[in-house]
């Protein structure tokens, strides 16, 4: 090209930038405007004390740091259902302005499409604002339950505790024992994992599976001293420090049984993930999208997560939409495969 074309292209693009500035600093300023002596409410569908409470309380210190008009932030607990009680509410009556997100389970977008009675949300009218790791989730056996290994799973019944038919704990739980021929007895109804974790101390309950992100905090001194051993691991990939524990579609030989397992097992790339409620305006879902992505970068926001023992292994929200988009429009074969391996129709 010579150097008369390119000049002329320099010049167009930079009347193009002159033209739109005006327009960015005016959405930029009306989003300052908006959000100055506002708060913003992080739902969360569980109570204190797991990762959805650990990685909100984090976002509720460093977001606001990155957010025009730095609102203030805080956390809300609306605990039921292994999440479902939040979801359904938040989808219905959160306030459509960007004054509430949520931080739900990542299984949500398999519930509103696998037993549309419990999910009664739309996905694909929600917003992903971003993650901040992907979630595996790590199935964790007492000491002196009657079963310790996992051809013993097959053969001994084993009570498994969960707090919902929602919850990863229960869908994932039904995946084994219908495809894989686990003796599983799952028991749900635990608010929470404080409490599931209380049964399994107390005996009452054998196994349970939650957040390796948790479970990594939470339980460290349990598992290093052998009164809680790590057995299964679920997600599209082995963790990093969990690379010894077999993946749940590694537990299955048939080949569409593999195949459910992935697909139900594919929420583990979405994470622990703030989610904004339908009809959000647009300027203020970039704003909130542009200050997650630049606090996941924060040297001070990733050194308090080290210290606080989180994981942070960031994805942006379109990345996020995109896996949640491609659970919702899965084949429809394939949904009513997973349904039934989890025991709805």
């Amino acid at each position: 090209m010579t150097k008369g074309p390119v000049r002329r292209a320099a010049l167009l693009l930079g009347a193009v930038a002159a033209l739109l500035w005006p327009l960015t600093f005016a959405s930029a300023q009306g989003v300052a405007d908006f959000y100055r002596d506002k708060t913003i409410t992080i739902m969360l569908g569980h109570p204190p004390g797991g990762s959805y409470d650990f990685y909100a309380r984090l976002a509720a210190d460093y977001l606001k740091k990155h957010l025009p008009g730095q609102p203030h932030i805080l956390v809300q607990h609306r605990p039921g259902g292994g999440g479902v009680v939040a979801a359904a509410y938040f989808y219905a009556n959160a306030p459509r302005d960007g004054t509430m997100i949520a931080l739900f389970p990542e299984t949500i977008a398999h519930t509103q499409i696998l037993d549309p009675r419990i999910g009664r949300w739309k996905m694909q009218e929600m917003t992903y604002i971003g993650s901040f790791a992907p979630v595996n989730t790590a199935f964790v056996i007492r000491k002196g339950a009657p079963a310790q290994t996992i051809d013993e799973l097959r053969t001994t019944e084993t009570v498994m505790a969960c707090t919902g038919a929602s919850s990863q704990g229960y869908q994932y739980g039904m995946l084994l024992k219908t495809l894989a021929g686990f003796k599983f007895k799952i028991v749900c109804g635990y608010p929470g994992s404080s409490e599931v974790q209380l049964a399994m101390k107390r005996g009452e309950a054998d196994i349970t599976s939650s957040s390796w992100n948790s479970i990594r905090i939470t339980q460290r001194d349990e598992i290093k001293s052998g009164n809680l051993k790590l057995l299964i691991q679920a997600g599209l990939r082995r963790n990093a420090e969990l690379s010894h524990v077999p993946l749940m579609q590694e537990l299955v030989n048939d080949q569409e049984a593999k195949r459910i397992v992935e697909f139900a097992s594919a929420g583990a790339a979405i994470g622990r993930a703030l989610l904004a409620p339908p009809d959000v305006p647009a300027d203020r879902i970039r704003a909130l999208r542009d200050a997650f992505d630049a606090m996941v970068k924060d040297p001070q926001f990733l050194a308090e997560a080290e210290k606080r023992g989180l994981e942070i292994d960031a994805a942006s929200g379109a990345e996020v939409q995109k896996v949640s988009d491609a659970i919702i429009n899965a084949p429809p074969e394939l949904i009513d495969k997973a349904a039934k391996a989890q025991g709805g129709s």
